[in-house]
């Protein structure tokens, strides 16, 4: 038993054969996937693929790097997360790695999203999905500053130092990872990836991107989370059984306990 608690199946390569996807996904022993929001104008098709089928969940949120979308307020994110089959708010954060010819400082239109988002998630008490990239320290002292420790998520598709981790599993979260793991260039990762506590360990996809090692190129979907369990797995010494169930177990924790 895996799932795959973060994938993008409102997205094209995916979205188009979604059936294919999720018959995929059973075949290769995933019988759960969390499907990502990242604009709400997106939201309306990442929901209804939670409707209709059973074995899939939803967020609502917008990525840090969009730009030129509809800026979520309070309101809408708590009005969607409080729908049937929403159980988390994001991905949500901050990325700075995109900054061309601008400063941190003309950033503040995401710190100040994100700050929407940890508010969203505190007033429904629902987990966040953080992604952050080349802005790690922002992204924790905000955490800290807005969560005031009673909010709780992932980090996902964890690149970042084990340093990093530390801070975030002090704060209470879980930290997912991706097909990256299986890079030829990840050494960094997987040392980071062993000591990550158990019981605090989520895998993904991230998928259509980062399809895992013997993928890699390839569009990623659902099914490949079995490569990036078999990667960890093996990099930890456990039977891929074993960092299966736990691993899901850790995302009935984190994002079904508060609704069940």
């Amino acid at each position: 038993m895996l799932t795959d608690s973060h994938c993008h199946l409102a997205y094209p390569g995916l979205h188009e054969r979604l059936d294919e996807v999720l018959q995929h996904m059973r075949q290769a022993g995933v019988n759960r996937a969390l499907n990502i929001c990242t604009t709400l104008e997106e939201f309306d098709a990442v929901y209804a693929i939670a409707q209709r089928y059973p074995e899939v969940w939803a967020t609502v949120g917008v990525h840090p790097d969009n730009e030129g979308v509809r800026e979520p307020t309070l309101d809408d994110l708590t009005r969607r997360a409080m729908l049937p089959r929403v159980i988390g708010i994001g991905e949500t954060g901050l990325d700075y790695f995109r900054l061309g010819e601008r400063t941190v400082a003309d950033l503040e239109w995401q710190r100040e999203r994100f700050r929407v988002h940890i508010r969203a998630a505190l007033q429904v008490d629902k987990p966040l999905v953080i992604h952050t990239r080349a802005s790690a320290a922002d992204t924790l002292a905000i955490l800290a500053e807005e969560g005031q420790g009673r909010v709780r998520g992932v980090m996902h598709c964890f690149t970042e130092s084990w340093d990093v981790a530390r801070q975030a599993l002090d704060l209470g979260f879980y930290i997912s990872i991706a097909g990256i793991v299986t890079f030829k260039n990840a050494q960094a990762l997987r040392e980071v990836a062993v000591q990550i506590p158990a019981d605090r360990l989520l895998v993904e996809t991230d998928s259509p991107y980062l399809a895992p090692v013997p993928h890699r190129g390839k569009t990623n979907e659902p099914a490949y989370v079995a490569h990036v369990a078999q990667a960890l797995a093996d990099l930890r010494g456990v039977a891929v059984d074993v960092l299966a169930a736990q691993t899901s177990t850790n995302f009935d924790r984190l994002f079904l306990q508060s609704i069940s």
